[in-house]
């Protein structure tokens, strides 16, 4: 997600001393920065390394991939004393001092990741859990570091790795104040311009300004999921902008954010790059994050449109931006009715996200994608029962047609 690369180069450029960039690219390769065994990607990991790592494990283990021991064991080994982490030291086996900048983003993208692939590292994870605790906001949100004003990006990213770690999100409460009331004060009113639509933060005079980057993240977060979730049934799509009520506030919030962002693809089928300084361009990874988003809600139509427009156009820019936009578009894939991570606009997105890090530990055949309601009516007679009966002394061989339920194979905790 854009806003999150720049508030993390931003971040950077404060203790350094350096201007910060317009627009935040994906860094280069730094002949000072040795890319660690187990990482993914050969960019410079500095502003990135946890992030990129954690979404790629996430999209492996979606895909049904083993991926290897020590592309975890270098994930985990990133958490701080603290137990939570930075974007990238080059040195764990160095104490992290006050030089090491942690993040509630790296923290909560690698509790996400860590949980969902094995209990090996729960002790870590909890670790992780009671620092995010430790730095919630009295809003009851949180922001990219510790301290740091609530937003709309780190409150839900917050929210999927708590939930992941099994911690009960709605009784989470600083002064009274539950996550999801933080993600409300961030949304935009139903009578208002962009009704349904989160802010990232408010600006400078308080008021709330749409940002797609965030209302994506918003929609997972209201609905207590990560990127690599089951797609929902089909919402209403007719109800529109829902007014607050007490209990659900989360899903009523994440509903109206997801009927944004269905009006908002309607006409191109793709969102546009809303960094400062950026040209008006399509944003790739923002619209592969907002098909995820839209699928957790239930917003199906838009989702699978908005997919093909990413299977026509996407792939060249997951390629040159590394193993991160891989994983947000096998996100896509997985979520959207019709999506097929191993035939993407004619690429095969595993084998490429394979490709950027250490070979992994297996690859196990995947079964046929159910659509989301958990099952589909078979086209052929692969699973058909033979049966005989005797009648009258004559044998009729008769055919029974199976249905099987088709599930999405996920190993959850293995």
């Amino acid at each position: 997600m854009n806003v999150r690369r720049t508030a993390a180069v931003l971040a950077a450029t404060a203790v350094i001393g350096t201007a910060a960039p317009a627009v935040a690219a994906d860094p280069s390769p730094s002949a000072s920065v040795a890319i660690p065994d187990g990482l993914y990607g050969t960019a410079d990991p500095t502003y990135d390394g946890v992030w990129r790592q954690s979404l790629a494990l996430m999209a492996q283990h979606e895909a049904n991939v083993d991926p290897a021991d020590k592309a975890v064991a270098w994930l985990a080994g990133q958490q701080c004393a603290s137990g939570a982490f930075p974007a990238f030291r080059a040195d764990p086996a160095k104490p992290c001092d006050a030089k090491v900048m942690v993040d509630t983003n790296m923290t909560a993208v690698a509790v996400q990741a860590l949980a969902t692939l094995t209990d090996r590292y729960d002790s870590q994870v909890q670790k992780a859990v009671t620092w995010l605790k430790s730095v919630q906001n009295k809003d009851g949100g949180w922001g990219y570091s510790a301290g740091a004003a609530t937003d709309a990006n780190s409150t839900s990213l917050v929210i999927g790795a708590l939930t992941e770690a099994g911690v009960t999100v709605p009784g989470l409460r600083k002064d009274g104040k539950s996550p999801f009331d933080a993600l409300w004060q961030l949304s935009l009113p139903c009578d208002g311009k962009d009704g349904g639509a989160f802010a990232y933060q408010p600006d400078k005079k308080g008021k709330l300004v749409a940002n797609a980057d965030a209302t994506a993240a918003a929609v997972l977060g209201g609905n207590g999921v990560t990127p690599a979730a089951d797609p929902q049934e089909d919402a209403d799509t007719s109800a529109g902008c829902r007014p607050k009520q007490d209990d659900g506030l989360g899903e009523v919030a994440a509903h109206n954010g997801a009927a944004w962002l269905a009006r908002t693809l309607e006409k191109d089928g793709y969102l546009k790059s809303a960094l400062p300084g950026a040209e008006d361009q399509p944003d790739y990874g923002n619209t592969a994050d907002a098909v995820v988003a839209l699928a957790s809600a239930g917003y199906h139509d838009q989702a699978t449109a908005s997919l093909h427009w990413l299977e026509a156009n996407a792939v060249k820019w997951a390629g040159q931006s590394g193993p991160a936009a891989y994983a947000q578009l096998i996100f896509a894939a997985y979520a959207a009715k019709g999506g097929d991570a191993h035939d993407f606009g004619g690429k095969d997105l595993v084998t490429l996200l394979n490709a950027t890090g250490p070979a992994p530990a297996a690859v196990t055949a995947e079964p046929a994608k159910a659509s989301p309601g958990g099952s589909e009516a078979s086209d052929d007679n692969d699973g058909a029962l033979s049966v005989a009966w005797t009648v009258g002394g004559g044998l009729l061989l008769g055919s029974l047609i199976g249905f099987g339920l088709m599930l999405r194979g996920r190993k959850r905790r293995q």
